[in-house]
């Protein structure tokens, strides 16, 4: 606390004086990128969804559809709030510049997000207010942490990319013609904030002491634990409105794959231990809850099957390829799940 100006500022006059090698000069290249492109690409949410409620005539869902959809986007709705208010507290912490700009780039987005999807499921009826214990569990974790790598990494290469998944299993049911073009516009920010994890984060891990390494990977497992739980809970919920539970699984899984898969190379550095077992085990759990076809079949030891396979770091038979960016071309499929 300064005292008539005396004691240490909150404001870090010291930011400039970051030395930086070649590799971490151009990771701050790229994250200042980030906050120009936004610039670039910035939409406004008000005329969008304008223009889509005259190009379609309004919102047309079938009525028995209409109460699984506000469910669903009720949920990604104060989502999107939890990550406008996750990148204000990080365009608030991070220091270098680069990082600065990208997170206040996100807290706009984030922002826009919020208020047009609010507008868009007001347009069905009265908006939800309250959410499952789940969902409400994962966001709380993110939100109260003061460890700035599980705030980075639990938003940009976890919840980002939960809703990366949904967005893209939605809008390919065509459930409804109006969310599922608005829907493109939001994925295109998400993938773009996702970069912020994979520049920013190798910077902070590099001198993580293995002790604080563990606890953050144990934190990742109990976020990705709530999404499934949350995943379970709307299964009925996204078969009514077309989506499969199975493919926004595996989906999902394919993506946070790549995500990692994205940071491992920037950081230079492999999957530990710790990490596949972490990974083979949320892997396992999720085969258990969502099983294919085959596995259903074979009842409860087509399931245990299915569970072993995982946990011996096999390929899931029908996992899906998919790409962090919605506009990039299909990746190849990610065999072992998100590597920590």
């Amino acid at each position: 606390m300064s005292l008539f100006g005396l004691g240490r500022s909150q404001i870090p006059f010291d930011m400039f004086d970051l030395r930086l090698n070649a590799t971490e000069a151009r990771r701050a290249e790229k994250l200042a990128n980030i906050y120009h492109r936004g610039q670039e690409l910035q939409w406004n949410g008000r005329r969008v969804l304008g223009e889509l409620l005259d190009k379609h005539g309004g919102v047309h869902v079938a009525a028995d559809k209409r109460a699984a959809l506000m469910r669903i986007f009720s949920i990604l709705m104060w989502g999107e709030l939890a990550a406008w208010k996750v990148s204000a507290q990080l365009a608030d912490r991070l220091v270098p510049l680069g990082a600065k700009l990208a997170a206040s780039s996100q807290v706009h987005d984030e922002a826009r997000h919020f208020y047009v999807m609010y507008d868009y499921l007001s347009l069905h009826g009265p908006v939800p207010t309250r959410i499952d214990r789940p969902a409400r569990a994962l966001l709380d974790i993110v939100l109260e942490t003061d460890d700035l790598c599980l705030k980075l990494s639990g938003m940009q290469l976890l919840i980002e990319t939960i809703a990366l998944t949904i967005f893209q299993a939605v809008r390919e049911s065509g459930v409804e013609p109006v969310l599922c073009e608005l829907l493109r516009y939001y994925e295109k920010d998400e993938a773009r904030h996702v970069g912020l994890g994979l520049q920013h984060l190798p910077v902070m891990l590099r001198s993580l002491p293995r002790h604080r390494a563990i606890a953050l990977l144990l934190a990742q497992a109990q976020v990705m634990g709530w999404a499934m739980a949350e995943l379970k809970l709307l299964e009925d919920d996204l078969r009514t409105i077309g989506v499969d539970p199975r493919r926004v699984f595996t989906l999902g899984l394919s993506k946070q794959a790549l995500a990692f898969e994205a940071l491992a190379r920037e950081t230079g550095a492999g999957p530990t231990v710790e990490g596949e077992i972490v990974n083979r085990l949320m892997t396992a759990a999720g085969e258990a809850l969502f099983p294919d076809e085959q596995a259903q079949a074979g009842g409860v030891w087509g399931r245990l099957r299915a569970m072993q396979r995982a946990l011996r770091g096999m390929v899931a038979p029908d996992l899906p390829p998919s790409s962090i960016d919605p506009d990039a071309p299909a990746a190849r499929p990610a065999g072992r799940g998100a590597r920590n």
